[in-house]
């Protein structure tokens, strides 16, 4: 059997095996279907089924949350953690609390983060959880007593040496602070390295926060100076109106660039002038509003609820909200009107025709695994504080952070030129995050 033959084999396996797990199917093809130049390299990596082994997690945790919310009725959620590949080092990924978390959803992120990981240097390997509960519009105590009966179960599952959650779309400083109070409760352990992007005050790491949205930014400016660019005068689109959109806009005013759209579910709103990042802080952090309260308190914004935010025009486009946001006629519309550089801020936002549509018309495009990698980066130098008692400092920190998404960017960059498709940010990531895993299991043997 030929290695494209193989590929398509081991991918049909999945979706078989899978069913139902669209997402999960969308984030191994696309990774697979890339993997023909490098498997052909290492004819042993398909004789020690090293493809099949990445593909399958190696454990899948699903379990019951019962929780009491403020008027005393009992609810019954679903809790998951996919602990994906450990060859690298111990399970590292986020905590997602969405009514729209299945396993096929927290599978496709996981899977993303075996190689978003690996391409970071860390030694850290790849997992992803969550539930499917909405902190939104639940007071804090319902949301602490979500938090404490999730991690009553999930407790048994991890630690700083077997895997290591963090906090993702719904998982904020509240819910981690929660969900630390009640693991310390129950292993009568203050382990500071078994949560990452904890408060500052006791073993969190300055520039978390920011850390997935100024990443995104670094990672673009790395691609824009391969033309001879930066963000200087460039306008900007931002999707979402969450953690890593509002910090992405910051980084991009600090570079010079303009912020002028950004979005939420309700819809999303033009500012010519550029978007007051205090006020949509306020109204998004403070009020918990949505973006059509921003539009209200500004001059000049307008709202809409209409089309997409991606018909905006701009020179630099950062999805940051959620998985396949940009399909294939919102990529037509952003070529059409003159964007250079397309980042994913958020977890695979955009569709395999978008990144396509991308790739035809000579867009720069920096993919999730590798333009928000800064995220779980930081993460990883938190546990490295953890581990040595100690915090650095907010720019000892962001200093860390730029290092590694140039060196993210470097890796990519180099690995697609090494396999022939010089600028193809998606094959180099694939590849490099992957080679990175591939040689640590091989050499693990077959377990």
């Amino acid at each position: 059997m030929d290695v494209t033959a193989r590929i398509e084999s081991v991918y049909a396996q999945i979706v078989r095996r899978n069913p139902g797990e669209a997402e999960f199917h969308q984030a191994a093809g696309e990774v697979l279907h890339t993997l023909a130049p490098v498997l052909r390299a290492h004819p042993d990596h398909l004789d020690a089924r090293i493809v099949e082994r990445l593909c399958e997690p190696e454990r899948q945790i699903i379990f019951r949350v019962p929780w009491v919310d403020d008027q005393g009725d009992i609810h019954v959620s679903r809790g998951f953690r996919v602990e994906f590949n450990s060859a690298l080092g111990p399970y590292k990924g986020g905590l997602r609390f969405h009514p729209s978390v299945n396993l096929g959803i927290v599978k496709f992120l996981g899977f993303e983060q075996i190689f978003k990981n690996a391409l970071t240097g860390l030694a850290i390997g790849g997992g992803k959880g969550g539930a499917d509960f909405d902190p939104k519009g639940r007071s804090d105590a319902e949301v602490m007593r979500f938090c404490q009966s999730f991690m009553t179960e999930l407790h048994r599952h991890i630690g700083e040496h077997t895997d290591v959650p963090a906090g993702d779309i719904g998982v904020g400083a509240r819910e981690i602070g929660y969900l630390f109070g009640q693991y310390k409760r129950l292993t009568n352990r203050f382990e500071a390295g078994v949560l990452t992007g904890k408060g500052v005050a006791w073993g969190g790491s300055h520039a978390r926060t920011e850390a997935t949205g100024y990443g995104t930014v670094h990672f673009a400016q790395e691609m824009l100076r391969t033309r001879g660019r930066g963000f200087d005068g460039c306008d900007v689109i931002v999707s979402g109106a969450g953690n890593v959109a509002v910090y992405a806009i910051e980084k991009v005013h600090a570079l010079g660039g303009r912020v002028i759209a950004c979005s939420d579910s309700s819809g999303y709103v033009v500012d010519p002038a550029g978007i007051d990042l205090d006020l949509l802080k306020e109204v998004k952090e403070v009020r918990r509003a949505r973006i059509l309260d921003y539009a209200r308190a500004r001059a000049g914004a307008v709202f809409s609820d209409r089309g997409s935010v991606f018909e905006v025009d701009c020179d630099i486009a950062l999805p940051c909200a959620t998985q396949n946001e940009l399909g294939e006629q919102d990529a037509v519309a952003l070529v059409k009107n003159g964007v250079l550089a397309v980042a994913e801020g958020a977890n695979m936002p955009c569709t395999p025709a978008a990144v396509e549509v991308f790739r035809e018309a000579g867009v720069l495009f920096g993919p999730g695994k590798a333009a928000n990698a800064g995220g779980v980066a930081t993460s990883a130098l938190e546990m490295r504080q953890n581990a040595a008692r100690e915090q650095w400092t907010f720019e000892q920190t962001e200093a860390r952070l730029a290092e590694v998404m140039s060196d993210v960017h470097a890796l990519c960059r180099a690995t697609a030129e090494e396999y022939g498709s010089p600028d193809d940010y998606a094959l180099g990531a694939n590849v490099a995050g992957y080679l990175r895993v591939a040689e640590a299991m091989a050499a693990q043997g077959v377990i």
